[in-house]
Order: C-alpha cells, then structure tokens, then sequence
C-alpha cells in the first residue's frame, strides 16, 4: 500500500491553525485561573446519613477550555468524526457550566482577605479599609428621611416653625398614582411650571427630545368595564418630540403666556406656541455640521424677546428671535463645559455659570472685553469647590444656591448686586459662600443631576428653593440654609431628581428617570 502524502498546507491555512493553537493556550490560562478562584468541589465526607443522596456526575476531563459557541471547523474538528465531534460539544457544554458558576451569587459571609483582588494597583488590601473608619453614610437609603415632624416641632424660631408647618402641609397630588403620571417616555431631564395661577399645568423633557404637558387641574372620569366595576380613567398628557436629543431647560414668555421655549443638545432653542399648536426653531447654528449643545437657556426679565444660553463647549451665547442665528453673541467662556447657568432676576445682566471646572463664576453682560476669539464679558469673581459644580441658581433676592458633586448646597449672597458698576470686582472674601449645607450629589449614570431651582417670584416673599434628595424625597430650603421641608408621599418609586417650585405659588414638581411626575400642592 503506496504512502499517504502528507497534504500541502497553505501560509492562510498554517496562520489559522497557529492562531488556533494561540488561543487556547489564551483560554486554558483563562481556565487555571478560574479553577483559583472557583475550586472544584471537594469529595464530601461522610457524615450522617441523609434521606436522599444527590446523583453524582463524574467530571469530564478536558485538556483545555475552549471559549462558549465555536464551531467545530474553528476546533479542527473532523466533521465527519461523531466521536471528536460528541467530545467538542461535551467540552462546551463543561466551559459553560464553569462560567455560569462565576456569575451565580455567593450566599453566606465573605470575609475580604479571601476575596481580594489580585493586581498592584489593589494591593491595599484589608489594611487599606482602615483609612475610611469613622466616615458618615454617603450612598442613597431611599425612603430614610434627613428631616422630620421632629425637626419641626423642636424649631425654637417661632416664623420659620410657621414656615415649616406651612411647608409640611404640602400633599401630594392624589387624583392618580404617580405610576399613572407618565409624562414622558424617558428619564425626566428638565422640568417647568407654566407661571399661570388659574391651574398647575407641568412641563417635561426627556433625554430623547420629548416634551410632556400635563394639566393637573383636569378630574378624572368615572367608568364602568364589563363586570360593571368602577374604575377611573387614565391622566390625560400630551407629548411632542419636539429636539433630537436631550431637552436642558424650559422657560416661559413675560409677555406672551402661550409662548414655551426649550434648548436641548441637538444645539437648537425652540418656540412652543400653546395657542396655534406649532414649534419653531428660534435658533440654531447656522452650519448644520456645527456641534452646539445646549445646556441651559434663561430669559432677561427686561427683555423677553432675548435669549441667553450656555453650552456643553464652554460657551455662552446671546441671540435676540427677531434677528438671524448669524448675528448671535457666543463667547468663549471656560475650555470645560458649563452645566448650568442663570441670570439675576431683577439685574439680568449678571451671570452665574457652573462649570466643569470646579468653580462658580459671576460674569457681567454689560461689559464685553477683548477682541476676536478673546472678546467676552467680563469676569467679576469666582469661587472654587473641592469637585465639579453643577449648577448655579440666582435669587430674586441676590442668593445665588449652587450644587457640587464635593456633596454640598452652597448658598452665596450678594443683597448688593444691583448698585455694582459694570466691570466690579469682587474679592475672595466676597465669593465665599454664607451657608454649607450636607446634602448628598452622587446621581451617579442613571440619575439626572441635582439642580437647585429658586421660587422666582414667592407670594410670601420668602426666598426658598427646591432640590431633589437621592433618598427619594424633595427638599426644601430657605435663603439661610434652613431646611423647611422634605416632601414624599406614597408611590414613590425611584428619585424625584428633577425640582422645580411655581414661580409664585407653594406647588412644586418633581421628576424621576421612569419619565414620571410627582407633584406637591
């Protein structure tokens, strides 16, 4: 019988036998550390007898772990081997098993010294946890409230206990379940109420680009099903996909109450019109292919055909709707972005911007500096935190309430913002914050960033502002760093991040990353 020649193997062919052999020297390293980690279990001894013995499997011995779902011709197995083949497919099936095993909990008590992670970079160890002893709670406990009836009844200041108690008595809104008040379809990113005080209606905005509007003030309608039970029906809500991305802020006309605008990533500011149902773009670059994203807008309470806005570049930009988007103001403020900005409601020419940076910065629109890609207001003072700053809310009264992820409210006050001369320079001293307030930031990916929102314009003159809690409550603040309130109610399910008070009246809303409402009245 002639010999067998020995086939010629192509340079493609030896490659992929090479890259073959490479792997699974890859996977059965892969393996021996996983056998560190998950042992195979140990023969039990013989203890007691039990009234019902488990059937023992006898191990499959593999000479290596190929990865889950390879084909046999990637195996180098003969398709028409049943034996190698049966063999492959048992491998498989064991690699499987012992990755099923990685992801399946650990029941009991695990101590950490068994359980450290290999790596330089972890050598800390045990050991390493000494230097967090003492810390305070930082996560999120939901439903554990910060403030209470205790806090309230123990003030000793007789007008901020009557404030308190009035806060107190906000109830939640109980004409439907807050499941049932879905406003948009997304998680909740931006919130404002219409300043009408004949009814509450709401306004939302999701990361998606999709407005809700819901009237609160609407009744629900009793019905009858087919087994003649009362039932009620669904909260009537209305939502638009009015940007391509993320809607930042909204904001309502002085002078026109049917008119809503919002800005939104998708580098646009639109105009709603509530009476003819129609929204339109007010402003975007004029170069489709220009990036602008838009993190915050606000209206000069002098000038309602105006618009002020900032953006995720660092920007800040001024357009006036009856002019082309060509002739915008856009200076070029801090390299990082600027997450939220606000203008002082009685001295609009103020900006406070909270940047990326790390810092609080209050700007003047009255005094433009520079040339070219220098030109822009000038800067009249800053204050630094530990961490990024969020955002920057102005009061009426010159307050301006900031939240940082360093885990503080910062509440700064200038009463004398309205006699400075345009350019002033404000000092250290001046830019630090009057009150520091606890308060736990870390909204982490799935949690929109906690902002304070001022009362605008309060019927009790007192300034106060709204913020969400990450225990899933909404806190209440005044001016000097006094919590008045921490509104929750029944139905609560994930945290109401998104706060915003009625510029006039004591209502406030709050919105979670479910798209849903919750509001106190």
């Amino acid at each position: 019988m002639p010999p067998k020649k020995e086939p010629v193997i192509s340079a493609f062919e030896r490659k992929r036998l090479e890259n073959i052999a490479a792997n699974n020297a890859i996977l059965s390293g892969i393996s021996a550390t996983a056998d560190k980690i998950i042992p195979s279990k140990a023969t039990p001894t013989k203890t007691k007898a039990k009234k019902s013995t488990p059937r023992k499997r006898e191990p499959t011995k593999v000479a290596h772990q190929p990865a889950t779902r390879r084909s046999t011709r990637l195996a180098g197995v003969d398709a028409d081997n049943d034996t190698l083949k049966r063999k492959f497919e048992v491998e498989v099936e064991a690699a499987a098993e012992k990755a099923k095993a990685k992801k399946l909990r650990v029941n009991g008590d695990l101590q950490l010294g068994d359980i450290s992670v290999e790596g330089r970079k972890w050598e800390g160890g045990v050991d390493g946890l000494g230097l967090l002893k003492g810390l305070s709670v930082r996560g999120a406990q939901p439903g554990v409230k910060t403030f209470d009836e205790d806090d309230v009844e123990e003030t000793s200041d007789e007008n901020l206990k009557e404030l308190r108690l009035r806060m107190r008595n906000l109830k939640m809104y109980d004409k439907w379940p807050v499941a049932d008040i879905k406003i948009v379809p997304q998680r909740i990113y931006s919130m404002g109420f219409h300043p009408t005080e004949d009814k509450p209606i709401i306004f939302a905005g999701d990361k998606e680009g999709a407005m809700g509007i819901f009237d609160a003030s609407q009744e629900p309608i009793k019905t009858e099903d087919d087994e003649d039970e009362e039932s009620y029906s669904d909260p009537v809500i209305s939502a638009f996909k009015t940007h391509a991305r993320t809607i930042t802020s909204f904001q309502f006309s002085s002078v026109d109450a049917n008119a809503v605008y919002t800005s939104s990533y998708d580098s646009s500011i639109r105009k709603l019109d509530l009476d003819k149902g129609v929204s339109t773009q007010v402003f975007a670059p004029v170069d489709a292919g220009v990036e602008l994203p838009i993190s915050a807008m606000d209206i000069p309470s002098t000038d309602p055909n105006t618009i002020v806005f900032s953006t995720l570049n660092g920007q800040l930009g001024r357009h006036d709707i009856r002019t082309k988007p060509a002739d915008a103001e856009i200076w070029h403020l801090v390299d990082p972005k600027i997450g939220g900005f606000s203008l002082h409601p009685l001295q609009p020419h103020l900006v406070a911007a909270a940047s990326l940076d790390r810092t609080l910065k209050i700007w003047d629109l009255r005094k433009i500096q520079g040339t070219g890609d220098m030109r822009k207001p000038v800067l009249l003072g800053e204050h630094e935190s530990r961490l990024s700053v969020s955002h920057a809310s102005w009061s009426s009264a010159g307050h301006i309430a900031t939240s940082s992820y360093d885990d503080t409210i910062k509440i700064y006050s200038f009463p004398d913002a309205g006699s400075w001369k345009a350019g002033v320079e404000l000092f250290d001293d001046q830019m630090e914050p009057v009150h520091k307030i606890a308060h736990n930031n870390q909204t982490g990916r799935w949690v929109t960033i906690l902002k304070p929102q001022w009362q605008k314009s309060p019927f009790d003159g007192i300034q106060k502002f709204a913020i969400g809690n990450m225990n899933r409550f909404v806190d209440i603040y005044a001016a000097n760093g006094e919590q008045l309130a921490q509104l929750d109610g029944d139905g609560i399910t994930a945290v109401p991040a998104v706060a915003h008070f009625h510029p006039t009246l004591e209502w406030v809303a709050g919105g979670n990353a479910s798209g849903k409402l919750c509001l106190w009245m």
